[in-house]
């Protein structure tokens, strides 16, 4: 798939925020969010706001780095990446999958213009992991990557080893995986800033193998820590509730939770009908072998050249109704799958302004209590502890300023981002609704033509 590089001039400004040198980024994003306001020790004070200055810190190297020669973005740029080949590499329960990721491009970021490398499924993850600690903060959609398979993945470790080691794997679900990882790094490389993050470009490029990403998987001690944060985030989100003072905003937010509702219920109407096909597959194949056989011991010979025929007919048509299930489930349904994910990361972002909010809120409070503090000390004429109390004031005032630039800054690029999404959900959209009906009109064509051409047969039936 080639990835349309042609930007508007929101988009050319958002290369200007991007630090392709982002080797300090990730270091900041291993730092811990602030929770709700009255929930943190005094005791954890120094340590709350080193992400409310990360954004800053990053747009200072931003000015510093030469983004001409990759980011000027006039449409002349392209990447298109496929995945392929899944093969098991090892044996027992510690072999793995691994796919073959080809890359063209023409972006000078890039060492070469096209270039392949082996890629395990927990490189995937890891590399989506990466990119969510740099980027979410600041505001930015990150494409989501496909979840596991465990019950798959575990069929395949025990499977026996092939006959030649890296010989491709034919089965289902390993398709819809890579089709699916296929269109993660594709969304990916769609995104202006993400595609020339250093951590993608080597996962696309480097012909070495990747640190292990350990805490992807799911029954490690770093996936049960993560689940537990993820329960804190969604008690969080349910509990607190930001007086919102910019109405786009609000109106954004349950715009995005309509069409997440609406798409959750297209999903499930496709499910049913890619379950419906795939049945009516197989009760079409049945008609086929029972007028077979009821050809063969038909004794009028026009009637039983007729049967034969409509069983011909019939079985070719089980073909195209298997075929017309694929289509709906590989063109629709897993489409529609991949922007229910997406609207969960709209909304990761929008949990990410609020808690930037709640920094705001928490730095404001406990600049209250310092400015309390100083006035008793100079009600008391404490002179000894006046100056360090002035200090404290000073000290959270630049927090409660970092902070409302932090949460300015996300509103801005978060607002600039679902811009971006607009665009280009309205043409993905457009693109997969018009290849389906081309898809379904070529399957009835086919049809009519089967029929056509059995209508003679059942004519000469005297």
């Amino acid at each position: 798939m080639e990835v349309d590089t042609a930007t508007t001039p929101e988009h050319n400004r958002e290369f200007a925020d991007v630090d392709i040198n982002n080797g300090s980024v990730s270091g900041a994003s291993d730092e811990e969010e602030v929770p709700a306001p009255g929930s943190v020790t005094l005791e954890q004070e120094n340590d709350l706001f080193v992400s409310a200055m990360t954004p800053s810190e990053v747009h200072r190297r931003i000015s510093a780095s030469n983004l001409e020669e990759v980011l000027t973005d006039d449409g002349d740029y392209f990447i298109q990446i496929v995945i392929s080949d899944p093969q098991k590499v090892g044996d027992g329960m510690s072999s793995y999958l691994a796919y073959k990721v080809t890359t063209k491009t023409n972006i000078p970021k890039f060492k070469r213009n096209e270039f392949s490398t082996l890629r395990r499924f927990s490189d995937f993850l890891g590399i989506h992991d990466l990119l969510v600690n740099k980027y979410l903060r600041m505001g930015r959609i990150i494409p989501p990557a496909p979840s596991k398979n465990i019950i798959g993945s575990t069929k395949v470790k025990m499977s026996p080893q092939q006959t030649e080691p890296g010989t491709p794997i034919n089965q289902e679900w390993i398709e819809i995986r890579r089709a699916a990882l296929e269109r993660f790094v594709q969304r990916t490389a769609q995104h202006p800033v993400l595609r020339v993050d250093l951590d993608f470009i080597n996962f696309l490029e480097s012909d070495q193998e990747l640190p292990r990403a350990v805490n992807t998987s799911a029954l490690s001690g770093a996936g049960v820590i993560r689940l537990f944060n993820k329960v804190g985030e969604t008690v969080n989100k349910i509990t607190y509730k930001m007086d919102e003072n910019d109405p786009w905003f609000d109106d954004k937010i349950t715009e995005v939770e309509h069409l997440d509702s609406n798409l959750q219920k297209l999903s499930s109407a496709l499910k049913s009908l890619v379950s419906s096909r795939r049945e009516l597959s197989v009760l079409t194949g049945l008609v086929a072998k029972s007028a077979a056989m009821l050809s063969t011991c038909e004794e009028h010979t026009g009637l039983s050249r007729a049967l034969s025929n409509l069983a011909d007919v019939e079985e070719k048509i089980e073909l195209l109704r298997s075929e017309q299930a694929n289509s709906d489930f590989y063109i629709l349904a897993e489409f529609v799958k991949d922007y229910l994910g997406l609207f969960g990361a709209i909304k990761c972002i929008f949990h990410e302004r609020v808690k930037a909010f709640q920094n705001w809120q928490y730095a404001q409070m406990q600049l209250s209590k310092r400015r309390e503090n100083r006035g008793r000390f100079e009600l008391a004429n404490r002179a000894d502890k006046l100056d360090q109390a002035q200090q404290e004031v000073e000290e959270w005032q630049g927090k409660v300023q970092r902070c409302q630039q932090q949460f300015d800054d996300i509103s801005a690029e978060i607002k600039r981002e679902m811009e971006r999404f607009e665009l280009s959900r309205v043409k993905d959209f457009k693109a997969n609704i018009i290849k389906y009906i081309e898809v379904q009109m070529a399957h009835q064509q086919q049809i009519i033509s089967y029929w056509e051409a059995f209508a003679p047969f059942a004519r000469e039936i005297v």
